[in-house]
């Protein structure tokens, strides 16, 4: 009893205190916010606060940081995570229910989710999802912690992970069920012992948040065992070239493909590029005899990259796979060569709808990184450090990332984002994930309904 009127009386001198704050407070603000607002109203715009507001409504705040930045620094600027500028997406698309004149599926009907990339190789890839982890490289980008994460979480979810341009991590390999590895410009992870050991071989000619742009990386930041597996010594720079070392023509992408399907005994072998002069690209492509195309779009995201790079480069990702979904049909080729799509798709409603659209797969980046972080992120490095600090490779936090609590995040992002596909293809009338297509889309806009050749609502 003692103890309730002990805390009546304190609720009641904290709400007294409150309300006399209040009191004797508010003719201050009052005051200051009159004055405030008088001196803005008055003084000319050399001398004024407003014109920061005048000067973001032309130039947006992030340009003006950035440029500070290269006042300051005098050399690149690297940006992480992609583009934070507007381009056409998915969600200029709606998809238009079974109701009536189409039924719906009945609700006790299973949805069939499999998919394959690469029919037509010997060895197939085979994956109970078409949701896969795109490449994110160990060492020049993400830690030894999270690519176990990554690959514990693909392999519970029954998808694939994807090595990076990074140096080929065992224990990334061990863990995971289906593994695709990068064939990249740079000299590492090209050992033949390594590249049998791929389910898939994706070669890496650009992505959509670098284009194919060279890049060093000073040894000082990827001190300790990174460092080791890419073979350099202290003081070396981690190189990745503009082009593919040893490929000048056409032809010499046929040799570097067909020496790599006879290497790994027939899995499927394929390319990863920036969208952008698609057709003739996809030509070579073709002529080089791939299994599949990845499409990386402008939209996409990396740890860090030139500004330039990111925004003024490249196609966006929707665009990318309707115009490479058009050539390999009018080449009839379209059964034969698998296409992953990948940058900036982000919600159950997008990857269906790039399915709809004629992707086989979608690889997954930013949104699993921020998946594998839950809670963690958040609760180790805010407020003081961005949520990445607990993935990126050379971050103080990195150590501190949960392995199992992260693939576990992981693998119930893609468990939960393909509950949402299979609920929305029920409502399609459809029973497979792969049977919805553009006659099921409607455009909201002239631009995406020109993009995707559906009809405009």
């Amino acid at each position: 009893m003692t103890f309730f009127w002990v805390a009546l009386g304190t609720s009641s001198a904290v709400t007294l205190l409150a309300g006399m704050v209040l009191v004797f407070t508010r003719p201050l603000i009052q005051r200051l916010w009159r004055k405030a607002i008088r001196i803005i109203e008055t003084d000319p715009y050399s001398m004024n606060l407003w014109e920061m507001v005048s000067l973001a409504r032309r130039i947006h705040p992030q340009i003006i940081v950035e440029n500070g930045m290269r006042a300051e620094s005098g050399v690149l600027v690297k940006r992480p995570l992609g583009s934070p500028k507007p381009m056409p997406h998915f969600q200029g698309l709606m998809f238009l229910p079974s109701q009536m004149a189409d039924l719906p599926t009945k609700e006790k009907i299973q949805v069939d989710t499999r998919t394959v990339i690469g029919p037509c190789a010997k060895r197939p890839l085979e994956l109970d999802i078409p949701l896969m982890i795109t490449g994110m490289a160990y060492g020049l980008a993400v830690s030894e912690r999270l690519k176990i994460a990554l690959a514990k979480g693909a392999s519970m979810a029954g998808t694939a992970t994807n090595s990076g341009e990074g140096p080929f991590l065992p224990e990334e390999r061990h863990y995971a069920d289906k593994m695709v590895i990068q064939y990249s410009r740079a000299k590492w992870a090209k050992d033949p012992e390594i590249l049998k050991q791929a389910d898939m071989i994706e070669i890496h000619i650009g992505q959509g948040s670098s284009g194919p742009a060279p890049s060093q990386v000073p040894s000082i930041h990827l001190k300790g065992r990174a460092m080791q597996l890419m073979g350099l010594s202290p003081g070396d720079t981690a190189e990745i070239h503009s082009r593919m070392p040893g490929v000048t023509r056409k032809h010499d992408w046929r040799k570097l493909v067909d020496k790599l399907r006879r290497l790994t005994d027939g899995v499927p072998i394929g390319m990863k590029m920036i969208p952008g002069r698609i057709e003739e690209d996809l030509e070579i492509a073709i002529y080089a005899g791939v299994d599949f195309i990845t499409l990386d779009g402008a939209q996409a995201a990396t740890k860090g990259t030139p500004p330039i790079l990111q925004d003024d480069f490249g196609l966006p990702t929707v665009i990318g796979l309707c115009r490479a979904v058009e050539f390999l049909e009018k080449k009839k080729k379209k059964d034969e060569v698998s296409i992953i799509v990948s940058g900036g798709l982000s919600t159950p409603g997008d990857f269906l709808k790039a399915l709809a659209l004629g992707a086989d797969a979608v690889a997954l980046g930013s949104i699993v990184l921020f998946a594998a972080s839950h809670l963690q992120g958040s609760q180790k490095a805010l407020p003081w450090e961005p949520p990445t600090e607990v993935v990126w490779y050379d971050a103080d936090l990195s150590e501190q990332l949960d392995v199992e609590k992260a693939a576990k995040y992981v693998k119930q992002l893609l468990q939960s984002s393909v509950e949402e596909m299979k609920l929305a293809t029920i409502a399609l009338g459809k029973t497979r994930l792969q049977d919805v297509d553009k006659q099921d889309l409607v455009a909201m806009d002239q631009v995406s309904a020109d993009i995707a050749q559906v009809p405009l609502m």
